[in-house]
Order: C-alpha cells, then sequence, then structure tokens
C-alpha cells in the first residue's frame, strides 16, 4: 500500500471521544492485512461506566493508563479478542474500541484466518471478527501502533469521509449503554449494526 503516513502519537494524545471520530478512515495495518477503520466506539476511562478502567488501573488495563498509540486488547466471553486504541494523556485511559473495518489488502489472509465468513463482507464487521481476521491475539496488548513498525501501524492515506459519522449508543453494554459513544460510516456495508 502506498502514500500512507502512520499517525502520530500526538494527534492521539486527547480524549477519546474526539479520537473516536478521527479514526474513522482510517488504515489499520497489521503484517500483510490491512482494512480501512468504519465503526468504532469511545470510552472514557474513570468517567465512564462502560469503561474497563472505570474503577480504576489492575494488570488487565495497565496499558489503557499508558502513553497514547498503544493497543489495549482484551480477551471476552472466553472466546474472542477485541483491540481498542489508547489515546489521552497517561493515566487517564481513554481508549477506542476498533469494531469494524473494511478490508483493503491481504483478504485471502483474512479468510483462512475466518472460514466461517461466507462474505468478505463478513471478514471484519465487528470486534471479534476483526481480530479474528487480522490475527490479533493477547501478545498484540501494548503493542505501539503510531512508533514506526512497518508491520503494525495506524495510518492515514488521504481518505476524507463525505459525511459527519453517524452516531449511536455503544453496543453490548450494561453500564453506559445509554451514551453515544459510537461513531460509524453510515454508507460502509462493513459496519457491524445499524
Amino acid at each position: 500500500m502506498a502514500d500512507l503516513e502512520i499517525l502520530s502519537r500526538e494527534s492521539l494524545a486527547r480524549p477519546a471521544l474526539e479520537i473516536a471520530p478521527f479514526l474513522l478512515g482510517k488504515v489499520f495495518v497489521v503484517g500483510e492485512r490491512a482494512g480501512r477503520i468504519v465503526e468504532v466506539e469511545a470510552y472514557a476511562g474513570r468517567h465512564d461506566p462502560g469503561s474497563h478502567a472505570y474503577r480504576g488501573m489492575t494488570p488487565r488495563t495497565e496499558v489503557m493508563f499508558g502513553s497514547a498509540g498503544h493497543l489495549y486488547v482484551y480477551f471476552t466471553y472466553g472466546m474472542h479478542f477485541c483491540a481498542n486504541v489508547v489515546g489521552g494523556e497517561v493515566g487517564e485511559a481513554q481508549a477506542v474500541l476498533l469494531r469494524a473495518l473494511a478490508p483493503m489488502q491481504g483478504l485471502p489472509e483474512m479468510r483462512a484466518a475466518r472460514p466461517k465468513a461466507k462474505r468478505d463482507i463478513d471478514l471484519c464487521n465487528g470486534p471479534a471478527k476483526l481480530c479474528q481476521a487480522l490475527g490479533i491475539d493477547r501478545a498484540f496488548n501494548g503493542a505501539d501502533v503510531v512508533g514506526g513498525d512497518q508491520r503494525l501501524f495506524l495510518a492515514d492515506d488521504g481518505f476524507v469521509l463525505r459525511d459527519p459519522p453517524m452516531v449511536s449508543t455503544r453496543i453490548g453494554l450494561s453500564a453506559g449503554a445509554d451514551l453515544p459513544w459510537r461513531f460509524y460510516i453510515e454508507t460502509d456495508p462493513h459496519v457491524s449494526r445499524r
């Protein structure tokens, strides 16, 4: 993929509610696989009952309290991984859950990683699906996605959203479910849920 500019750490060192819409349209690259971010959810640390960091730092959430530009990867329901981009200042635990990607590169590898997906549109249309398609597991927890690694990074390829992102409440939460902190590209068919 040509003309990719890796995001700066400074561009992510702000509140999750600012980072979430900013990440829409950006490209997430993991080895030979890549996709455009089309759906995200913001999590605001200690001020957000839906955040894993709501009650403070634990060994599980330590990465969230670190510097912006790292991945917070967690295991859920005893079977799936989900990936978040850490933002904010050190100690704030701001994070943005990557909910859906539009596959751009490495589709054969994604298909092999997600053999149950019958259509390409279903490869990355959910947070656990995109981690499976990209091969993201616990080993990626704490990985730096803006540090210059040419095999794992977040980048801008000049894509511009034609319309403001759609906003809705977050999905699958019991606490903080009423907060309108989910952002997505309305016209993209890879969004997990309308």
